[in-house]
Parts: C-alpha cells; sequence; structure tokens
C-alpha cells in the first residue's frame, strides 16, 4: 500500500472516532436537557461514525497496510440548544467532507486507483450527512427551535435505528 495513501487514512480513522465521541457527547448534553430523541439520533451517529472509521481500519488492513490507532483529543461538552447542536454537525461534517476530498486528491495523485474507488462511498456519504443535518437544521428554525415542534420532532428523532451502512 502507498505510505502516504496509508498515513491519511490512518488520519482519517482518527478523525471518524473523534465524529464518534463528538456525537456521543452531544448526545450526553441532549439527553441531559431532556431531548432524549435527539439524544438517540446523535446515539446512532456515533454508531455510524465507529462504522466509518472500521470501514478503513479494515480496509488499510485488507490492502496490507497497518491501522495505527493514535489518541483522540478532546470533544466539546456543552451546546446553547439543539439549533447550535445540529449547525455544529453541519459545520463538523463539512470539515470531514474536506477531508474526505483531500484523500480522494491524494488517491488520484499517487495513483491508487483501489482506494479511490473505496472513497466513492464516502463521498456519497458526506452528501447524506451533510443533507440530513440540514434538514433539521431547517426544521429548527421553521419551529424557532421551541414548543410543540421541538417536541414533535424530539419524537420523530427518537424513532431512528442504526443500519450499518458500511455493509452494504
Amino acid at each position: 500500500m502507498n505510505k502516504k495513501v496509508e498515513q491519511t487514512i490512518n488520519e482519517q480513522i482518527n478523525a471518524e472516532l473523534w465524529s464518534a465521541y463528538l456525537y456521543l457527547s452531544m448526545s450526553s448534553h441532549l439527553a441531559s436537557e431532556g431531548l432524549n430523541g435527539f439524544a438517540n439520533w446523535m446515539r446512532v451517529q456515533w454508531q455510524e461514525e465507529t462504522s466509518h472509521a472500521m470501514k478503513f481500519f479494515d480496509y488499510l488492513i485488507e490492502r496490507g497496510g497497518k491501522p495505527e490507532l493514535k489518541p483522540i483529543k478532546e470533544v466539546p461538552t456543552k451546546w446553547n440548544g439543539p439549533l447550535n447542536v445540529f449547525e455544529e454537525v453541519l459545520k463538523h461534517e463539512q470539515h470531514i467532507t474536506g477531508l474526505i476530498n483531500n484523500l480522494v486528491d491524494i488517491a488520484i495523485e499517487e495513483k491508487d486507483h483501489a482506494t479511490r474507488n473505496m472513497l466513492q462511498w464516502f463521498v456519497d456519504e458526506q452528501v447524506e450527512e451533510e443533507a440530513n443535518a440540514q434538514e433539521i437544521i431547517d426544521t429548527l428554525r421553521l419551529i424557532k427551535g421551541e414548543g410543540n415542534g421541538l417536541f414533535m420532532i424530539d419524537r420523530e428523532l427518537k424513532q431512528r435505528v442504526f443500519v450499518d451502512s458500511t455493509k452494504a
């Protein structure tokens, strides 16, 4: 496996695990605010990000590379309401999109076609991640983040369940 690609994928594994920690922290915060549906949505997101890290992890092994787990830096623990949480989610997913795009660029530079092909799944996934966050932001803005609307969104988000799309 190309060493530059391997190093960048290892960095992405760390970024995906940091994302998982971020979403678990958000889940904890939202649960403490009595927003159990929002907390559930974030817990499912934690599972999803962990599965993304494992997809990269397994890919490295499959290609003869070696996953190298590094310390994960501390994540935030407090936000100012669910709208602020989801604005941060969108900002974070846009950051992850940039990291994935950089990985694609490196795979192309290094002529690593197998990695570029594998990364297409992540490119598509990031479009979905950003759209999901934006949809919730739009809904929260529509209801001004309060009242019966907030209650209804919380109930809806409680229905989300984890489906490991990395195995499809």
